[in-house]
């Protein structure tokens, strides 16, 4: 490595850069552990002896944003991620950077907030930290929130499903790496929401009036899923979007990935967006979304239960996992295809 090299922005945004980083620099550092889903698996949260245990920090700008705050957004992060591996969120810590000058007010919404969304999810903040540091450091606050969990309840009953369809499934959790060909891709609702909304607002471009954040905890969506049976992995589509999301799942699975543009719900005012400021929807990040691996036979009905949900009303099924190719691609509108290659980084920083 050279000294001249610095860290980008983009070392942030979620796409192959980050990924980069991490594995370079980070992982190859690190000593390798032994635990069941370690650190080296890079899913969306580690599991020791059956406690699923995540970490995040949340540096959006701004901190308040048509459909949510930086609260919100650091405890439905935290949850989500517990959740989609099939662990069921209890307790959280957090741990408060704040700025010299930061306005009390402001403070006060944010715990508010992060309060709310505790209630909604029904979790408990049980451990935590604050630092102050001087003006001009950081842009107000920076939130790092993390979170045990344990196995839910329905969770070895959903993979018994599995196994009944399908043959075979050695994880004990869903991680990334255990799809096959056949499997349905659904994705939970429309995609783009948080990351326009963010960018809007920060930039002045005025679709926030009628564009706003999908942030919000889905652990209580994912359990009601969970007790139908069928899902063999699932993910939050957060920094990078749905493009980096499933390229991870076709590099670590080792299948293909074809999905419709037709059947991928995207709001009309989200896709006016992209087109104008032109940016790929299916890179940009989401907080309130989660995209289901499931067995080709349960699809049906576990689209039929998200749809009963608030949370997956705009739930749809756009495409399956393939061993007739490497790599993730989409079926045109016109009837082509065109390869979705793993995202440099999301296109729009700082929003989580």
């Amino acid at each position: 490595m050279d000294k001249s090299d610095r860290i980008v922005m983009a070392h942030g945004a979620g796409g192959y850069l980050m990924h980069r980083l991490i594995k370079e620099h980070i992982l190859s550092i690190l000593p390798r552990d032994n635990f069941e889903v370690g650190l080296h698996a890079l899913d969306d949260s580690a599991v020791v002896n059956d406690v699923v245990f995540k970490s995040d920090s949340y540096t959006v700008k701004p901190l308040f944003f048509p459909g949510g705050d930086i609260g919100r957004l650091a405890v439905s992060g935290t949850v989500n991620d517990i959740s989609v591996m099939g662990g069921k969120p209890i307790a959280l810590s957090l741990a408060l950077v704040l700025e010299e000058g930061f306005p009390i007010y402001d403070l006060d919404r944010i715990m508010q907030s992060i309060a709310s969304t505790c209630r909604e999810a029904d979790v408990y903040v049980v451990t935590g930290d604050t630092k102050v540091v001087e003006k001009g450091s950081l842009d107000g606050c920076i939130i790092n929130c993390s979170g045990i969990g344990v196995r839910s309840q329905y969770l070895d009953y959903n993979i018994d499903v599995v196994r009944r369809f399908r043959g075979g499934i050695e994880a004990r959790w869903l991680l990334d790496s255990n799809i096959r060909p056949g499997d349905k891709i659904i994705v939970s609702g429309t995609i783009g929401d948080h990351g326009v909304a963010i960018l809007s607002c920060r930039e002045g471009y005025g679709f926030e009036s009628s564009i706003k954040s999908d942030v919000r905890p889905l652990n209580r969506m994912i359990e009601k899923v969970l007790s139908v049976g069928g899902v063999v992995s699932m993910k939050d589509p957060t920094r990078g979007g749905l493009a980096n999301l499933l390229n991870e799942w076709s590099e670590k699975s080792h299948v293909g990935i074809l999905i419709k543009e037709e059947d991928i719900p995207i709001r009309e005012g989200v896709r006016a967006a992209c087109e104008m400021l032109g940016i790929d929807p299916l890179e940009i990040g989401n907080e309130g979304k989660v995209v289901l691996a499931v067995v080709a036979e349960m699809a049906e009905e576990i689209l039929e239960v998200l749809r009963e949900t608030d949370e997956g009303k705009d739930a749809a099924i756009i495409g399956e996992a393939t061993d007739e190719f490497e790599g993730v691609a989409m079926e045109t509108l016109i009837g082509g295809k065109r390869i979705i290659p793993p995202p440099l980084g999301d296109p729009v920083p700082r929003i989580c």
